[in-house]
């Protein structure tokens, strides 16, 4: 029992500093990396921490944010899978000095795996644990130690399988001996050092027997998929050079049997390392006889061959894989944000089209609001729909039209661009994301939206709320059916859901929820909420009616300090006629708070049993309805008192009038000074109180793109210059719709040395034209 308690505690002493190596990593200061650390521990969720906690993180942005988040997350996984290896090995009683040291020095997961590959159950032991279970690592160390000791006959069993000759136990002398070198740290430090080298290669090739093989099958599919990796077939790349869309493309057609891999060193490498061994274990070399600089010499040569070559070329596979799944979630991620992010079309109604040729287009009307107005289906071949689409557009005064992306897209693009040009009408239509849209309308959410609805109408009306409000309609579907993504399938679906809900925390949170307004599913994906808190708060204000003032949220259920500070700051109030309310609240349990180490304690116990009455403020306060957290509105008043302005009128033009002649006169640094706050709160203090109050944090972003008329494919010409909006972009390039039907390539050969993102407006100049598989090329021009 004592010993099963002693293993329990037995734990790996890593021998690296955790912000030390994310700092490494990710490019901040050590002290920075630390702060984050610590608060990512305590709780604190990024957007929070991103823009209230500025002072103790050197002014991060969110992305540096999420990477330390992510490194922190990967080191700590490291060291778990260490204790777990090292206690697994110690019960089967194989645990050395060299594989405890070895996991202590290990800073990546395939480092771990690597050295417990031969403990797992199953797999018949290294050649270096056979050969000490023979007894045979006594005479081993004496080759290092006292090598003018060694004789090697009294270890010869004959009969004995692995003793049975001098060449046997000399075998298995070298064996441990290079088990031994290759679990030094020195030598561990070396190999990665190596690895890295610019000399190392990736190179693919047709897997053998390739041709064979689709000679006799024959089927079109077949070479249609070979035929995707031509690319491939005699392909060279430096391993610091590779792109992540390459090796994910290698990686598919390797599984598919498509392509041979194989990862090539340049010569000096064996040689490197070999010197760097020599001169640790053959420092006394002039001391030693022959036969032990031999034994040495030849377990050296054993190391780098059977083990550390095999062993770095797993390794740089696995992280070329690892970096590009990570590069491709945050290419994801980055065109998720661009897209929540798109400016919305604020006080129009709007025409949803749903494209469909049997089944007709799906056609709904929303108000400015996002209320359906009318519902209809359309037929592209009915020659009355231009009729029709003209009596929507009359009847309820709409002038905007929304067209899914989906099939039928480009015909219905056809039908309205006619509709425009014949009638002389003013019309716009925008194309607009319609993945995900079918998938929502058949959710529990969209059945309680739209309960009158058939599912097919449903997706209409998402249609033209993704364009009135990008984000509100978005937030209701998993980011992963949006489809803005590269090799989404080839991605791991836990790591990719996680850094995708983050960027939607992190865009609903910039962007501020109104506390009295939003939807449930807005409010869940605000920093410091939930699912349940969102729901709390909903039926808090259902029962209660509109929240006053910021301070109530405290006492919706389940909403406890922990929560309250990291969502206080990202909710709006809005009040313009305060209602006196005094509610009798329970004295909620305190939340469960977090450990240092980031794992869930214990909710504190508490003798409170009984409701206890608690009047909450009635009066508004006018920082509600700004950026300004809480715990900063001590100093926004002073400061506001300093101004001489009265609080009532944040957001009216003549209060930030006098807010901007105020500032001009000083500097944030000195108001910083002067309320003892740090420079980055007074900054935002000062920048929310000169926001009007329909300020929107997406004004900075792209607007749609409305056309009002199309063109063919087949009119296209090399040289000429067009504007279109980028649709998708990947490692390569981006996609730009330029109305053709088709999406053009801009390679980043070229962008011109430009930053391309999703929903960006640009100029392009048409490169290259293949009309007979519909693509062409895209060249940069400018910012549309």
């Amino acid at each position: 029992m004592a010993k099963d308690e002693d293993d329990l505690k037995v734990t790996c002493q890593m021998n690296w500093d955790l912000p030390g190596v994310i700092s490494e990593r990710v490019g901040v200061k050590v002290w920075a990396a630390n702060n984050v650390v610590e608060m990512l521990s305590a709780g604190d969720t990024i957007p929070f921490i991103a823009r209230y906690r500025k002072e103790r993180t050197g002014d991060m942005e969110v992305d540096k944010i999420r990477e330390v988040e992510r490194n922190m997350e990967e080191l700590r996984a490291v060291e778990t899978k260490a204790t777990m290896v090292l206690k697994a090995v110690k019960k089967l009683g194989k645990l050395s000095g060299e594989l405890k040291c070895a996991l202590e020095n290990s800073i990546l997961l395939s480092e771990v795996e690597a050295l417990y590959a031969p403990y797992k159950p199953g797999h018949k032991g290294t050649l270096a644990e056979r050969a000490r279970a023979l007894g045979l690592e006594p005479l081993a160390l004496q080759y290092i130690n006292h090598p003018w000791r060694v004789n090697v006959d009294t270890y010869v069993r004959l009969g004995t399988k692995g003793l049975s000759s001098h060449a046997e136990v000399e075998a298995g002398v070298q064996h441990i001996l290079a088990d031994m070198m290759t679990k030094d740290k020195d030598v561990i430090d070396l190999v990665r050092q190596l690895a890295n080298d610019r000399g190392v290669a990736l190179e693919s090739s047709e897997a053998k027997g390739l041709k064979k093989k689709l000679s006799e099958k024959s089927h079109d599919k077949e070479l249609d998929k070979a035929y995707k990796y031509e690319t491939y077939f005699n392909f060279r790349r430096q391993v610091s050079h590779i792109q992540p869309h390459q090796v994910l493309a290698i990686n598919r057609g390797e599984e598919h049997k498509i392509l041979s891999v194989t990862i090539t060193y340049p010569q000096n490498i064996k040689h490197r390392f070999s010197q760097s061994l020599k001169r640790r274990w053959l420092r006394e070399e002039h001391r030693m006889p022959a036969a032990a600089i031999a034994m040495v010499k030849k377990a050296i040569e054993d190391a780098f061959d059977r083990l550390t070559q095999p062993q770095m070329t797993r390794q740089i596979r696995s992280e070329l894989l690892k970096e590009a799944r990570k590069s491709s979630i945050e290419v994801f991620a980055k065109n998720l944000k661009q897209l929540l992010l798109m400016q919305p079309c604020r006080g129009k109604s709007i025409i949803g089209l749903d494209p469909g040729f049997t089944n007709g287009c799906k056609t709904a009307v929303i108000s400015d609001t996002g209320k359906v107005l009318d519902t209809t289906v359309l037929y592209l071949r009915d020659h009355s729909m231009k009729r029709k689409i003209l009596d929507l557009v009359s009847k309820h005064r709409c002038n905007i039209i929304a067209i899914g992306d989906g099939s039928g897209c480009r015909e219905t693009e056809k039908v309205i661009s006619d509709v425009i040009k014949e009638n002389k009408a003013n019309i716009h239509y925008c194309i607009v994301r319609e993945s995900g849209a079918s998938i929502y309308s058949v959710t529990d959410v969209a059945k309680q939206e739209l309960p009158n609805l058939e599912p097919s109408l449903r997706s209409a009306v998402s249609i033209a709320r993704r364009l009135l409000d990008p984000l509100a309609e978005f937030v209701k579907v998993d980011p992963k059916h949006i489809g803005v993504g590269q090799y989404q399938h080839d991605m791991p679906e836990k790591q990719m859901q996680t850094s995708l809900d983050s960027v939607v925390e992190e865009c609903v949170s910039f962007v501020g929820v109104d506390v009295n307004t939003a939807s449930e599913h807005l409010l869940r994906r605000t920093a410091g909420l939930t699912a349940t808190r969102a729901k709390n708060i909903v039926e808090w204000r259902e029962k209660n009616g509109a929240f006053i003032n910021r301070d109530q949220i405290r006492h919706v259920k389940g909403v406890g300090p922990k929560s309250y500070e990291q969502c206080a700051g990202f909710i709006r109030v809005h009040n313009t006629s305060p209602a006196s309310l005094t509610t009798e609240v329970k004295e909620e349990e305190p939340e469960a708070s977090t450990s240092a180490s980031g794992g869930r304690k214990r909710k504190a116990t508490t003798k409170v049993t009984k409701a206890k009455k608690a009047k909450m403020s009635d009066q508004p306060n006018p920082l509600d309805m700004t950026s300004i957290h809480p715990e900063s509105y001590p100093q926004a008043q002073q400061l506001l008192e300093r101004i001489g302005v009265n609080p009532s009128q944040v957001g009216h033009t003549n209060f930030i009038r006098q807010v901007q002649d105020f500032t001009r006169k000083t500097s944030v640094t000195k108001l910083a000074e002067e309320f003892s706050v740090g420079e980055p709160t007074m900054n935002l203090i000062v920048g929310a109180l000169q926001q009007p109050l329909n300020y929107d944090f997406r004004e900075g972003f792209e607007k749609p793109l409305f056309r009002s008329g199309t063109r063919g494919f087949d009119e296209l010409k090399v040289g000429e210059t067009l504007t279109g909006k980028v649709e998708n972009v990947t490692h390569f390039g981006a996609f730009v719709d330029v109305g053709v039907g088709e999406t053009g390539l801009l390679h980043n050969s070229g962008m011109k040395g430009q930053s391309i993102q999703l929903g960006n407006r640009l100029e392009v100049k048409v490169l290259s034209l293949d009309k007979g598989r519909k693509r062409f090329g895209l060249e940069f021009v400018k910012f549309g």
